[in-house]
């Protein structure tokens, strides 16, 4: 009986195609050590039968048009269907990234226009779309802060300030530029700890990374003394644009007193998330490091758009071409869509779904901070876990699932022990939230009376407990095994 993942039967087929009509002409120009000695060994499947397979295997999938993502950090919000529509609009899809510029004006304005938008909606001097993920834009604001102490002829601050709360990106880009990684801990109140800030501000100090709200969903209360400390002792500061979507449209990253920032479009802006990119990570800094700026930039003059090669202070290139256009193109329908009131908006509702769910949870769950939230909380499974040793925050997640939601990030920020970080964005409605508010309680009376319940949960899953480690360092990909 053929399982879920493995259906071939050997001696059917799919597709007969004819015999290669030139055998002798193909053989001729392909070097005899990559010629296939013997037929390949694929799955024997008819057309019908691999069509269901693949639309069972796609029903089986959690997705946003299904069911709710509580999905912390990665923002696994709605995307307007619209932005789909525009992002594969042919006439920039198709266009060929040598095009002269004089032939490419259509895709050059929307790409000003966005980088403009993106300007008055953060408050910096200049922008570049070229880096093709959150990632990498992390790396050019951290090459052009490197660039920039280099210029001065500053080369001993080589020590970059990253709060404990951070994504793990923060000191891989500033590692991946040479930079020595300070830890800064959190206080009790999850917040930078201002008296080990202090103490680590030295002459060797060449930035701050950090992310304002917080990866704890708390909003730096000392965000402007802490900017001024950096300053004062000679160092920059980088915005991780992270947790975008709780301020945009409320407040300027820039007058927090930053210098340079990145933009994640998937967790703002509602583009694609993930699957190895193009992603988008546009990067937006002040008048200090616009002249490092990556090439090419996109300029307007005299009612001409360009891509501008010629800035000699420039980091060079990032990216070979705009070939995340499409992504761009999304976001700029989602941004013209809402309009920059539209955004504070988004803004205002993330922050008020996520205290909504923070106060309905709090008397079932530990609150690992329960002072006023921005777009996401943390919870933790300590009250459960005291009634059943066996019962920690990966059950939880995993029971989830049997009521058809999918988990919060989880174990994440590292700070917090056993941690959930929920965020619910701004396109959930009160009666989606009510619903996973119920599950989650009713998860919690589970642990009071049925404490197997949670311990051997997921029931309802097509596959059931798997070695999420064994998983990833071991992937199966091959449809024979070995």
């Amino acid at each position: 009986m053929p399982t879920l993942f493995e259906q071939s039967v050997s001696g059917r087929q799919g597709v007969s195609l004819p015999e290669a009509q030139n055998k002798a002409g193909l053989q001729s120009w392909i070097p005899k050590t990559l010629q296939r000695q013997t037929k390949p060994r694929l799955p024997e499947l008819s057309q019908l039968e691999i069509m269901r397979h693949f639309v069972k295997l796609s029903q089986q999938n959690h997705a946003i048009d299904t069911g709710f993502y509580p999905l912390g950090s990665c923002t696994m919000k709605y995307n307007p269907k619209i932005c789909d529509v525009i992002g594969q609009l042919p006439g920039f899809t198709q266009l060929h990234p040598e095009t002269p510029d004089e032939y490419a004006q259509g895709t050059l304005e929307i790409l000003y226009r966005l980088q403009q938008i993106l300007i008055e909606l953060t408050g910096f001097t200049a922008a570049t779309l070229q880096p093709a993920a959150g990632a990498q834009g992390e790396l050019v604001g951290m090459m052009m802060i490197k660039a920039y102490h280099e210029q001065r002829q500053d080369h001993d601050r080589i020590e970059v300030l990253i709060p404990d709360s951070a994504h793990g990106t923060n000191p891989a880009s500033a590692a991946m530029c040479g930079f020595k990684i300070v830890e800064i801990p959190s206080n009790p109140d999850g917040l930078v700890n201002m008296e080990m800030l202090k103490k680590h501000l030295s002459s060797k100090t060449a930035a701050i990374m950090l992310t304002n709200p917080n990866t704890l969903g708390l909003f730096e209360k000392d965000i402007l003394e802490i900017t001024r400390l950096v300053h004062e002792a000679g160092g920059l500061c980088y915005y991780d644009g992270a947790n975008l979507n709780a301020i945009a449209g409320i407040i300027q990253v820039a007058k927090m007193g930053f210098d340079v920032m990145h933009i994640n479009t998937h967790k703002t802006f509602a583009t694609p998330h993930g699957g190895g990119g193009p992603g988008s990570g546009p990067v937006l800094v002040n008048e200090l490091l616009a002249p490092f700026l990556p090439v090419p930039v996109v300029t307007h003059q005299n009612g001409q758009y360009a891509l501008d090669f010629n800035r000699p202070k420039s980091i060079g290139k990032v990216k070979a071409f705009y070939g995340n256009m499409e992504i761009l193109l999304r976001a700029y329908a989602y941004i013209s869509a809402y309009g920059l009131l539209g955004l504070r908006e988004v803004a205002e509702t993330a922050v008020l779904n996520a205290n909504y769910l923070k106060e309905s949870l709090k008397d079932n769950y530990h609150v690992a901070f329960p002072q006023i939230c921005m777009h996401e909380f943390i919870l933790t499974s300590q009250h459960q876990h005291a009634r059943d040793e066996h019962i920690n925050t990966m059950t939880l997640a995993k029971r989830l699932m049997d009521y058809g939601f999918h988990p919060p990030t989880v174990y994440f920020p590292l700070i917090v022990p056993e941690a959930m970080m929920i965020e619910p964005t701004e396109t959930e409605s009160k009666q989606t939230l009510d619903a996973f508010v119920q599950a989650m309680i009713t998860i919690d009376e589970e642990s009071k009376t049925t404490p197997e319940t949670i311990i051997n949960a997921p029931h309802s899953t097509p596959i059931q407990r798997v070695d999420e480690v064994l998983a990833a360092r071991s992937p199966d990909l091959n449809f024979y095994k070995h």
